[in-house]
């Protein structure tokens, strides 16, 4: 979640859980209270700013009110896509920035970034042919309805003349009735065409971020972050903030201050003292289903397509399970985005459009989840219309003459190195500073030296398989990239023994995570160190043999432990339709 005020309606997820003492990073902060930028949010453009910036040497900080990469971040649709309907936007500009950065991060993190086969079901052949023109000139007209092959067929030519780079994803294929069916046999049998292109999917968006984040970091002592440290005012002494742990305030002080907390932009321009419109953010919804015969009936493809209520729908095969989305809908942010029933009856009409004879039912729903996209106020412009461009608005801070607040408006996963190129630029014409190195190009935590290649992929498995096996090895390798190398170093010559509730984890990979990776609630490491609960497979003795390797690093007594439990259990309910029964703790 980006950093936003914490107020009676703001209170964090996790309540205020007691912490032995005070963390090294917020301790190092308080020492030295002082930085050329301070960025608040810790979402992916926050974290991806930070590390620009701290690789042109910049003191920079980054403060997160909850945990990294929590809030929008965390509740995408696990795509990273050029964004073909943003054609009929007009968005010209955009598309091909998108088409760009995607090609580029399916080289730089490939250990997060794989292409992605995306087939679209076609009723009809010229249905939308009049509407789009009206809605491109005025995204406000008309009754939406599906898309037809001759308009469709027109958009993946003009997205593949955008996609030209090399070979990176292959260009798009039509089909007819029969062929279609024969590919995909479940598929709704009125279908009239296919067509199939390729994007990227992202499997793992919270890992990405952390790995953009620890490159960061990894700059040198003038770059340093914390989370649950929230951003509570803006004064004379710098950015007031607070721990989320103990309660206690200080100020950093600094000559530029980049608010990047995506949908609360507003919120957080508030709690700095600025009042302000630019956020007009929509709700999205999705949900993960435990369906062996609806995994089968994708292909192993990404089903995407545009429903007659004019909402883009996907049912995307991801980690041995389905997620089905998503909506678009306003959203109040004093609020939690919530899925709630009415979005889920939804999801189970589109699979029945797509894919009529399989049923489909709650049972099967293993996790939920849903965030805000940060769009631009956007009035009576129809959610599917508002621009996914960003821009970045400028206001000197009174109170601190020679600062400059910078508040981000809109932006999406998919562009977030190049946004971050601009922003870091932004702030570096304002410090007096000249960019001393790109980061196109660069590959990007895990991606480093990953191998692409089937020779390649097992010469490091190879390599590795004396140390765990050649199977616990290539999932490392899927998990993390090449940052497993750190991880299997840590453990060299040790026995790995696995989590009693848990075959894919080991008490190890859950130690080093809590110590290497900035966990400071249970529901952080279940959340988004791990896909524990993205999967469904969490248990409440496993949520407690998490909180006791969790509290055995980070020092937390037995009443610590059952709080964090607690306090995991409620958000997982909460939020995320995850009911566990109350666990036996240990003692």
């Amino acid at each position: 979640m980006s950093s936003h005020p914490t107020t009676p309606q703001h209170t964090p997820d996790h309540g205020r859980i007691g912490s032995p003492g005070t963390r090294a990073e917020v301790a190092a902060l308080r020492a030295r209270p002082t930085a050329e930028v301070v960025i608040v949010g810790g979402g992916i453009n926050g974290i991806a700013t930070f590390r620009d910036l701290a690789l042109q040497g910049v003191d920079v900080v980054l403060v997160e009110r909850d945990d990294f990469v929590s809030g929008a971040s965390s509740a995408s649709s696990h795509m990273i896509h050029g964004g073909i309907r943003y054609l009929e936007n007009g968005e010209f500009r955009l598309v091909k920035e998108s088409v760009t950065e995607r090609n580029a991060l399916i080289r730089i993190a490939p250990h997060y970034v794989k292409p992605l086969e995306t087939t679209v079901p076609i009723y009809s052949t010229f249905s939308g042919i009049l509407s789009a023109p009206l809605r491109f000139l005025t995204h406000r007209a008309g009754t939406p309805t599906e898309r037809g092959a001759a308009l469709i067929k027109t958009g993946l030519t003009i997205y593949d003349a955008f996609s030209r780079d090399g070979g990176s994803v292959p260009r798009h294929r039509f089909h007819g009735r029969k062929r279609s069916l024969a590919e995909l046999p479940a598929l709704n049998p009125d279908v009239k065409y296919t067509a199939t292109y390729y994007d990227a999917s992202m499997h793992d968006p919270e890992r990405l971020a952390l790995d953009v984040l620890f490159d960061g970091l990894a700059a040198g002592p003038h770059a340093r972050a914390a989370n649950h440290l929230g951003a509570v005012g803006l004064g004379a002494d710098g950015v007031r903030v607070r721990d989320g742990l103990t309660g206690e305030e200080f100020s950093i002080a600094a000559d530029v201050v980049v608010n990047a907390s995506g949908p609360w932009t507003d919120l957080t321009n508030t709690a700095l003292g600025r009042d302000t419109r630019y956020m007009g953010g929509t709700k999205g919804s999705h949900i993960v289903l435990d369906h062996p015969e609806l995994l089968a009936a994708t292909g192993g493809r990404e089903i995407f397509f545009e429903h007659e209520d004019g909402r883009i729908v996907l049912i995307y095969p991801l980690k041995g399970r389905v997620m089905v989305g998503t909506t678009d809908l306003e959203h109040d942010m004093r609020e939690p985005a919530i899925c709630t029933e009415a979005e889920v009856d939804y999801f189970f009409e589109l699979v029945a459009h797509v894919f009529p004879a399989i049923a489909v039912d709650r049972s099967q729903i293993v996790y939920r989840f849903s965030g805000v996209r940060p769009l631009p106020r956007h009035d009576d412009t129809q959610p599917g219309f508002v621009s996914r461009d960003y821009r970045i608005e400028r206001a000197d801070v009174a109170e601190r003459p020679g600062t400059t607040l910078l508040s981000l408006v809109g932006g999406k996963w998919t562009t977030f190195r190049a946004l971050a190129e601009h922003l870091a630029d932004e702030a570096l014409g304002l410090l007096g500073r000249e960019r001393i190195r790109s980061t196109e190009g660069l590959a990007i935590g895990g991606g480093a030296g990953y191998p692409t290649t089937d020779d390649a992929r097992q010469v490091w498995l190879v390599s590795h398989d004396d140390e765990v096996g050649r199977a616990r090895a290539e999932a490392l390798l899927e998990r993390y990239g090449t940052r497993a190398e750190a991880y299997l170093a840590e453990v060299d010559g040790e026995t790995e023994l696995p989590l009693e509730h848990h075959s894919g984890y080991t008490r190890g990979e859950i130690t080093w995570l809590v110590r290497n990776e900035r966990v400071v609630h249970l529901a952080d490491l279940v959340l988004r160190r791990t896909s524990i609960a993205f999967t469904g497979t969490l248990t409440a003795p496993l949520l407690v043999e998490l909180a006791d390797l969790a509290g055995d690093e980070l020092g937390w007594d037995a009443a610590h432990r059952a709080a964090e439990v607690e306090a995991a259990r409620s958000l997982l309910a909460e939020r995320h339709g995850v009911v566990l029964e109350q666990p036996a703790l240990t003692a």
